[in-house]
């Protein structure tokens, strides 16, 4: 059986997230040949964190798109027919409750953090919205997997 065609939304986060990441190997590359030839690129650890956090909250939202998240083959792929449906159900309702955790303790720090401005030390990046794009990823994750444990199931 093929896999269904991408939507656009899936499409614009693959570029995202890989543009993201691109940047942050790109700028890590520079930094170390920077060091080597002894003009250091100040800060861009700073850089490269914050464009992490872009390249893993898509990274994180696309494997839920997909359906890919780590599953125990070795168990589910000897279960058959509504049992196998169930224990399907079962994890995305687990991947449900493990993201509103992660969501709902990073909102947490979000919120007692909110009025430090907190930022990075040498570019000075705020913290704000990196945090903010952190839940959203974790936020867009918990009702991905709501969405899949209510829907039909896949063949």
């Amino acid at each position: 059986m093929n896999a269904p065609e991408p939507s656009g939304a899936y499409r614009a986060l693959v570029i995202v997230g890989g543009a993201a990441l691109l940047l942050a190997v790109a700028t890590d590359a520079l930094a170390v040949i920077g060091r080597h030839i002894g003009h250091p690129i100040l800060g861009s650890i700073e850089f490269v964190q914050a464009t992490v956090l872009v390249a893993s909250s898509t990274a994180l939202v696309i494997a839920t798109l997909a359906r890919r998240h780590a599953v125990v083959h070795l168990l589910v792929n000897r279960l058959e027919g509504r049992t196998k449906i169930w224990v399907e159900r079962i994890g995305q309702i687990c991947g449900v409750i493990l993201f509103l955790l992660f969501f709902s303790g990073s909102a947490w720090i979000a919120f007692d953090m909110w009025g430090g401005h907190e930022e990075s030390e040498l570019l000075r990046i705020p913290f704000a919205p990196l945090r903010l794009i952190g839940l959203a990823g974790l936020l867009a994750g918990a009702l991905i997997f709501a969405r899949q444990a209510i829907g039909s199931p896949r063949s």
